[in-house]
């Protein structure tokens, strides 16, 4: 799944670049609403990211990239990569700023661990 976001100046902090808590919101979002949209009527809740480092500093105006692919898939949990790029409207390049593995379990409405329904083919 893709997702773009512009950075605007209520995501930057008192140096002028991007908080990285909000980077760190909009990926976990991105890849929960991927999640979702993969396993329709599964309630999903973050259990953790495997890395978290900043490649370079983003400024106010930047349109990110967001791309999150199922990577693993467990009894009751599920893995997505997600990486980030800048990119450069005015030369239509892209730079990586950040990637991570996110990991999500399926709860019930009480909030149990419960199991995932049957594979996707394409995440087997």
């Amino acid at each position: 799944m893709e997702s773009y976001t512009v950075v605007r100046p209520e995501h930057l902090n008192h140096y002028g670049h991007l908080f990285g808590g909000c980077l760190l919101k909009w990926v976990d979002e991105i890849a929960w609403i991927a999640a979702s949209r993969d396993n329709p009527g599964c309630r999903f809740v973050t259990v953790g990211m495997d890395r978290v480092e900043f490649h370079r500093g983003v400024d106010l105006g930047t349109v990110l990239r967001f791309v999150a692919n199922a990577s693993r898939r467990g009894r009751t949990s599920l893995t997505y990569d997600v990486s980030v790029y800048a990119d450069d409207l005015e030369t239509g390049s892209e730079e990586p700023i950040f990637s991570t593995r996110i990991t999500f379990v399926r709860v019930d409405a009480q909030g149990r661990k419960t199991p995932l329904p049957t594979a996707v083919p394409s995440l087997v």
